[in-house]
Order: structure tokens, then sequence, then C-alpha cells
């Protein structure tokens, strides 16, 4: 009757650790972002919103892309 006392506990123990060791795999990373990178802007002339720092900046104004800058921003 020992052994098998001791036969389950050590089932338990061997799916608890193969458990733990999938759902630690599982689990998201946490991601270091820059506050310039988390921060949202929008374009002058299209209105779409893009990272900081993937945005050109002209006169003070964010653009999404070159060609959105040459053109300048929209007019209402």
């Amino acid at each position: 009757m020992g052994r098998f006392v001791l036969l389950i506990v050590a089932l338990f123990v061997l799916i608890w650790l193969v458990r733990s060791a999938f759902s630690a795999r599982r689990r998201p990373r946490d991601v270091a972002t820059d506050a310039d990178s988390a921060e949202l802007v929008r374009c002058a002339h299209c209105g779409t919103h893009l990272p900081r720092n993937e945005a050109r900046e002209s006169e003070g104004l964010n653009y999404c892309s070159d060609d959105h800058r040459r053109l300048g921003p929209r007019i209402s």
C-alpha cells in the first residue's frame, strides 16, 4: 500500500513539473518599449496614427510618409 501512495504522489509531482514547464513557455515575455515608440502621433495629411519614432516631422507637424510630408497638411 505504501508503494502505491508513493507512486501516486510521484505521478502528481511529474504532472505538475511538466505543466509548469509548458506554461512558462507560453507566457508572453515583457517587451521593453521606449516612451517615444509607445506614443502615437497623427499624420497631418491623412490622419493615420503611427508611432512617433516612425513619423516624419516637418515644421512641427508629423507625417506618415515622405510623400505626405511633401504634400503638406490637408486643408479641410
